[in-house]
């Protein structure tokens, strides 16, 4: 028998074994074809193929089938692209008030706002209702044209302006209804600061000099509740000009609308030694004019009124008078019309 006829029976005799059912007939070859087959269809279904797909290249393989990969760009798009909330969220500060030695006021025996009763509060207390009353319309007066402009000016230094300018502005704090703004304008010699025991820089005149300062970054709030400070700023060698112009009535209607319920009060020069007092007057509608007793002569105090050409209510208070005849409260100042 040849090697062919060998292959061939013993293929015969194999047969009924493997064959099985002989209308379910197949190859073992075919069975495992089909279950690798229904293996990767299998697969396919869990990755959301939905049917067999030829296998792709790694250039063109599907998204689903690759494996999440970091991205910088995309993964934390929120840190790259929104800034720090401190910088971008944070308020702004608000300005501390500058701080006024009250208890070395008052060891000088001006008015402070808080504790006992004293001589000089009790005497601007009396100077200051007949100004309230122009300026308000109170005590059945019409109010006063530019009556909450109050200007405190003498005929010579050193009888006692400011010292007055500041018990008023002081004594006016203290109302409940309205505040007060003391305006630094002798802007040549500036003393409120110094008195005041303050520190201050910009002012008056730098506002008149560039014009575009914001008033709120000028006007100084203090510890005492209602009392707000204008200083006076740089010297300036046009200073009675700068007084003179146009933004000086543009920054007296800025003080007027920004603080409506203030009244101000302007530390002026002397009349009898610069012209600025005499240029400050034209815009006011009340003048306090501060005597030193026994020192500033008659006829200058007619000299210095002379200067002021408007019809601003003129009151004279009598400073350094130990003498006066009262009734008992009133013994440091007088108050009069002029």
């Amino acid at each position: 028998m040849s090697l062919i006829e060998r292959a061939v029976s013993r293929l015969a005799e194999a047969a009924p074994k493997d064959a099985g059912t002989p209308d379910n007939a197949a190859s073992a070859d075919d069975h495992a074809h089909t279950e690798r087959r229904t293996s990767i269809e299998a697969l396919a279904d869990r990755l959301g193929g939905g049917s067999l797909a030829p296998p792709a290249s790694p250039q063109t393989a599907p998204p689903a089938a690759q494996p999440p990969k970091a991205s910088p760009t995309v993964a934390q798009p929120l840190q790259a692209a929104t800034p720090q909330p401190a910088a971008q969220t944070a308020p702004r500060l608000a300005r501390e008030p500058v701080r006024i030695h009250l208890e070395a006021l008052r060891a000088r025996g001006m008015v402070a706002p808080s504790g006992a009763a004293t001589q000089a509060g009790q005497e601007f207390r009396l100077i200051k209702r007949p100004l309230l009353a122009n300026a308000l319309g109170r005590a059945g007066r019409e109010p006063v044209r530019n009556g909450r402009r109050i200007m405190v000016t003498s005929a010579f230094p050193g009888e006692g302006k400011s010292f007055c300018a500041i018990n008023l502005a002081m004594s006016i704090a203290s109302e409940r209804d309205h505040g007060v703004i003391l305006v630094d304008a002798d802007v040549a010699r500036p003393s409120i600061p110094r008195e005041l025991g303050i520190h201050a820089e910009a002012g008056l005149m730098d506002w008149l000099v560039d014009g575009s300062r914001d008033l709120t970054e000028l006007v100084l709030d203090t510890n005492v509740d209602k009392l707000s400070i204008l200083p006076a700023g740089r010297r300036h060698e046009h200073a009675t000009e700068l007084l003179a112009s146009d933004g000086m009535s543009r920054l007296l209607d800025q003080l007027s609308e920004r603080y409506p319920e203030r009244i101000l009060i302007f530390d002026s020069p002397p009349l009898l030694v610069t012209t600025e007092a005499r240029v400050l007057a034209s815009y006011m509608g009340q003048i306090v004019m501060v005597v030193e007793a026994g020192r500033t002569p008659r006829e200058a105090v007619t000299q210095a009124l002379s200067t002021i050409e408007s019809n601003e209510i003129i009151g004279l208070v009598l400073n350094k008078a130990h003498n006066v005849e009262t009734s008992g409260y009133y013994q440091g100042y007088g108050y009069g019309a002029a």
